[in-house]
């Protein structure tokens, strides 16, 4: 009698580490930034070789932080497949309304910053609502609202300061505090911002949100296909409303970061910086189609544009080419993450 040869069911069929490895989203962002780190450190040795030593870190993770605060979220908003292009603009009009509640109004320093994040969940609140009620791309719904708070944060500040920056907070009641707990100096030789701590704080809370919750399995679930998710009885809107204010209050965290460290703020300040966070997202892993990323490879993507920034003044190359740069980056960490993911969903073993 010849034997039947039974098939078995892909589903119980082992996966190596090989390709679990693949299947992480931060993979190529790391891959990346280890090939990124060891070019400037070899273009720089020529030089000074300050790019390895703690200085050099200080730096490159100073400015990495600034973008990793707003970008871990905006990853998660990517993830349930949506986009905020106000995020940037948010910066500099948190950072404003804080100073001018001090300054203008007399408001001490930590009652201001309370209304400053009260008022930016509000903003990614109306974001979200609109995004959920009209059934628009966020990308044009939050658009609109990038060109509102741009004009609101130039017609505002000029009608009541005349100029078109807020300064003088470092007088304000309360304001020394609230320095020591956003613009403090941790390492005072090597120039350690306490951004960073608030970055790596962030990125922590965000991967065991999205790893060990059941809001982070809901992020995937209407990331990946909001109508089954919906029709499994995850909240959809509740959920992306909420990324949305999350988004919103980090760029808040970040204008009252700059405000405290500058004593002032500028009303362009910010613009911008809303493609900045989406590369960094992008490039750690975030797929544009939503369902797939994390917040390590979002921070990883931070690192990288931090990474470019500083290092290209060290190895002494023209600085006139960093967005060029970035744009190369943001292409190859795309197709290099295209290729891992095709790579890892065609594996079996």
């Amino acid at each position: 009698m010849a034997e039947v040869s039974v098939q078995a069911d892909e589903r119980l069929l082992t996966t190596s580490r090989l390709t679990r490895l693949l299947r992480r989203p931060e993979l190529g962002a790391l891959m990346g930034a280890i090939v990124i780190y060891i070019m400037f450190a070899t273009a720089d040795s020529t030089r000074n070789g300050v790019f390895i030593t703690i200085t050099g870190t200080a730096r490159w993770t100073d400015y990495a932080s600034g973008v990793g605060i707003v970008a871990v979220p905006v990853a998660l908003l990517m993830i349930a497949g949506e986009f905020d292009l106000s995020s940037g603009v948010m910066v500099g009009t948190s950072g404003l309304l804080c100073g001018l509640l001090t300054t203008e109004y007399g408001i001490p320093m930590w009652p201001a910053i309370a209304l400053t994040f009260a008022f930016a969940a509000g903003i990614g609140l109306i974001n979200g609502w609109l995004v959920m009620l009209t059934g628009l791309p966020s990308f044009i719904v939050t658009l609109a609202m990038f060109f509102s708070l741009r004009g609101i944060n130039l017609g505002v500040t000029k009608a009541l300061t005349d100029t078109v920056r807020v300064a003088g907070v470092d007088d304000v009641d309360g304001f020394d505090s609230a320095a020591k707990v956003f613009a403090t100096t941790l390492w005072e030789p090597y120039n350690y911002r306490i951004s960073v701590v608030w970055w790596i704080g962030i990125t922590i809370v965000a991967t065991i949100v999205l790893t060990k919750t059941r809001f982070g399995n809901w992020i995937y679930a209407v990331g990946g296909d909001a109508n089954a998710a919906r029709n499994a009885g995850v909240p959809v809107r509740r959920t992306k409303i909420t990324l949305f204010m999350m988004t919103s209050m980090s760029a808040a965290l970040v204008g009252i970061i700059s405000l405290t460290r500058l004593h002032s703020m500028q009303a362009g300040q910010g613009i911008g910086d809303e493609f900045t966070f989406i590369i960094a997202a992008v490039v750690g892993g975030c797929l544009l189609t939503g369902g797939f990323g994390s917040a390590i490879g979002a921070s990883i993507g931070a690192s990288i544009i931090g990474m470019a920034f500083i290092g290209i003044s060290y190895a002494g190359w023209n600085t006139d080419w960093t967005w060029l740069f970035l744009g190369v980056i943001l292409f190859v960490a795309v197709l290099v993450n295209t290729l891992i993911s095709k790579r890892a969903a065609g594996a079996k073993r």
